[in-house]
């Protein structure tokens, strides 16, 4: 029999990369996007094109802020497995929308826990948590360290960890909670601090010039590939019973670290090229998230098979095969020939397509 998995967020980085995972293993796939005037299926590309293209890759219109659109959703997809990883997960600019940030994640997580609850079904459900929730608690962090959330976005995933084991304790419902320390990859969103190096650091590379601004360097993260990560997620639902697992290298560097290594790997010079501004700064900093992976490692045979200096060196080349595209040299000599008398620093920023880097 062909299983059947749901996936909230699954037009996400993580959710691409898990769709992926599980059509390689036979799956039939459904995901939950919203709907909106413009595709935003781009992280897909590779196994979805339209309705026809891949029969066990189906989509439905639906959002975590709506009951009546997650039921009919779990109506239709009868789904065996939920990977629930529909979230604001911006930790920043959940500061600036507290109350959307709670919504979409901690309400969410009640709405469809509730949703399936009352259809019947008896899916295995992922709760995708996050080592924000230990927020101030000092490294490393296991399953057994006590949260301690810095953000709204830290507080609405501890509501979520906890209506999910209420769940699981209260109605006998199969529930895994997986807390991801940081995960990143090429198709990390372009506001986040990782992505948003490795994008400037394939531009600087062809522009030589540019500003690149960022808050704090300092903070530490434990920082992972995501195409790893989501196979702990699968992992976490073949279990004979429903536990909670951290998911982490074990390893933390600070953001200047990733700085060095994203500028190093292209021969320039951070300092020539970085400014601080406070805007980028959270009212209350996390400083230091490292995980203890020695459960996942022992229960499910998980372990990292990128370090930090392969995730950094995977993105950047990826960033500076979009960066060759858009700065190769006919595109550019095609400008030129419209702009004569321009000097090359004015015309380099006439045709910047990262100008807000």
């Amino acid at each position: 029999m062909t299983k059947r998995a749901l996936i909230t967020g699954i037009t996400g980085q993580d959710g691409s990369y898990l769709t992926e995972l599980l059509l390689s293993k036979g799956y039939e796939v459904h995901g939950i996007i919203r709907r909106s005037s413009s595709f935003n299926t781009g992280r897909l590309d590779g196994v979805y094109q339209d309705p026809h293209s891949n029969p066990k890759l189906k989509l439905h219109f639906g959002d975590l802020t709506d009951a009546s659109s997650l039921q009919a959703i779990l109506e239709q997809s009868q789904p065996d497995e939920i990977y629930n990883l529909g979230a604001q997960s911006h930790v920043r600019v959940s500061f600036d929308i507290p109350e959307y940030t709670t919504e979409s994640v901690a309400l969410g997580t009640l709405r469809l826990l509730e949703a399936v609850r009352r259809s019947g079904l008896q899916p295995r459900i992922y709760q995708a948590g996050s080592s924000e929730m230990f927020g101030a608690s000092p490294p490393p962090q296991n399953e057994s360290t006590p949260f301690r959330p810095r953000s709204p976005y830290a507080c609405a995933k501890v509501f979520a960890h906890n209506i999910a084991c209420n769940y699981r304790d209260a109605y006998g419902m199969w529930i895994a909670n997986g807390i991801l320390f940081n995960h990143e990859s090429p198709r990390r969103g372009e506001t986040f601090v990782t992505r948003k190096i490795t994008r400037a650091v394939a531009k600087f590379s062809f522009t030589r010039w540019g500003e690149l601004h960022l808050g704090k360097l300092h903070p530490r993260r434990d920082w992972g590939f995501a195409g790893d990560y989501v196979m702990a997620m699968w992992l976490m639902l073949q279990q004979n019973c429903p536990q909670d697992f951290v998911v982490a290298t074990g390893v933390s560097h600070s953001v200047q670290e990733f700085v060095d290594a994203a500028f190093g790997l292209v021969g320039l010079l951070p300092a020539q090229h970085i400014t601080y501004d406070p805007r980028y700064d959270r009212p209350s900093e996390v400083e230091d998230l490292r995980g203890d992976p020695s459960k996942a490692r022992e229960l499910l045979g998980w372990s990292p098979s990128v370090d930090f200096h392969g995730l950094v060196k995977l993105m950047v080349e990826s960033d500076l095969q979009l960066a060759k595209r858009e700065f190769r040299p006919d595109a550019r000599a095609r400008a030129a020939s419209s702009f004569e008398g321009w000097d090359s620093v004015e015309l380099a920023k006439e045709f910047d397509p990262w100008p807000h880097l």
